[in-house]
């Protein structure tokens, strides 16, 4: 397979655009064609059944210029107002030109807090989850109307590889001002080459990183390598090309110039392995011998076939999984507290709602968040 074609393989997607391509930097004003020809192709890989998200700067780059503030580096409550002001603009305008390919957008806005915290990340997975599966794309900023020095993820690159992590995304396209990672620095180095494919993020591919271009851009390749050793270690495929042009996506997948970045195991592989060997269980869960067939072929664990349970955990936690004569059969990231799961197990899934009095998860525990012993 062509470098070209990694672009169709991903089931999942996620595409970060820098604030340079998106706004002009002297008006503050939206580049609404360049908006335009980037939802054709987002619309392209939609509709041969890829899920696409999009993390977007640009908020703080288009509200300043309303605001009429300083050139230069504003202080934090301006970038805080900036961001309320150019939020509204922004996804005022990629609801516009998306909807001219029915497409539903849903604005998201994160804080390095809601990847941190275990029952944020686990609302903010599901909500993104929910909105993938009901057709809508994601659309997904910094928080930066109330992010603080101390919790602000500081750059949009290292997001989007956070996001990436948390929907299990098969690729993560980074369109930016430059068309790949080059043995130095092509501003200063004429000679300097880009290297089409990473497969390890080493000291020597660290020291060919530069410095962010403009003043609105909080990155630069020193971001963008971060986020790819965070995407090599969760198994996520990354790509940096240029975006300048229009149709960026399909200029990519005819063969543009770019830097893949490739793991040597999937998205899925590599959170199984997380969930084997990082997590410390917090609880367990006693199956019946009917449960016990059902993970043995693949299946999800539902409440029906859990006849104990032990510890105290919440939800999102890791538990262990034993058969009735105690032996270990896997661990999984289970969807119910100990209390409600003390509640509802052994019960059908259509029972969980009169129980609980709320409608949660069919799954005690997915296969998705599931490793057999």
């Amino acid at each position: 397979m062509t470098q070209s074609k990694e672009l169709i393989t991903g089931k999942r997607v996620v595409i970060k655009i820098g604030s340079s391509l998106l706004v002009d930097q002297e008006h503050g004003t939206v580049h609404r064609k360049w908006l335009q020809a980037l939802a054709q192709d987002v619309a392209v890989l939609s509709g041969r059944g890829q899920e696409v998200i999009i993390v977007s700067s640009g908020a703080i780059a288009v509200g300043r210029r309303h605001l009429k503030l300083p050139a230069g580096v504003l202080k934090l409550d301006e970038s805080q107002a900036a961001a309320a002001t150019g939020m509204v603009r922004l996804a005022h305008a990629y609801q516009e030109v998306m909807a001219e390919h029915d497409l539903t957008v849903a604005q998201v806005l994160l804080t390095l807090d809601d990847s941190e915290d275990r029952r944020r990340y686990i609302n903010a997975r599901n909500t993104l989850g929910a909105l993938i599966r009901l057709g809508a794309v994601p659309l997904i900023n910094e928080n930066d109307t109330v992010a603080t020095d101390e919790i602000r993820f500081g750059d949009n690159d290292r997001l989007a590889a956070r996001v990436a992590a948390m929907i299990s995304a098969d690729i993560l396209v980074l369109l930016s001002d430059i068309d790949g990672l080059y043995t130095a620095d092509p501003r200063q180095n004429p000679d300097a080459d880009v290297i089409s494919e990473v497969t390890e993020i080493t000291p020597e591919i660290e020291a060919m990183a530069g410095e962010a271009l403009t003043e609105d851009s909080r990155g630069g390749m020193i971001t963008k390598l971060a986020a790819a050793k965070a995407c090599l270690a969760n198994g996520c495929r990354m790509v940096i090309t240029d975006g300048t042009e229009m149709h960026p996506l399909k200029r990519l997948e005819d063969g543009a110039k770019a830097t893949w970045f490739l793991p040597s195991a999937t998205p899925k592989g590599a959170r199984k392995r997380w969930i084997a060997g990082v997590l410390s269980p917090q609880g367990a869960l006693l199956l019946d011998e009917g449960a016990v067939r059902a993970l043995a072929s693949g299946k999800s664990l539902l409440p029906a076939g859990v006849v104990g349970v032990e510890g105290e955990f919440q939800r999102g936690d890791a538990v262990v999984l034993k058969a009735a004569d105690g032996r270990e059969l896997g661990r999984g990231l289970v969807a119910y507290s100990a209390k409600d799961a003390r509640m509802i197990m052994g019960y059908k899934t259509s029972e969980i709602e009169t129980l609980l009095g709320y409608r949660g998860r069919d799954e005690m525990i997915h296969r998705d968040d599931l490793v057999v012993s």
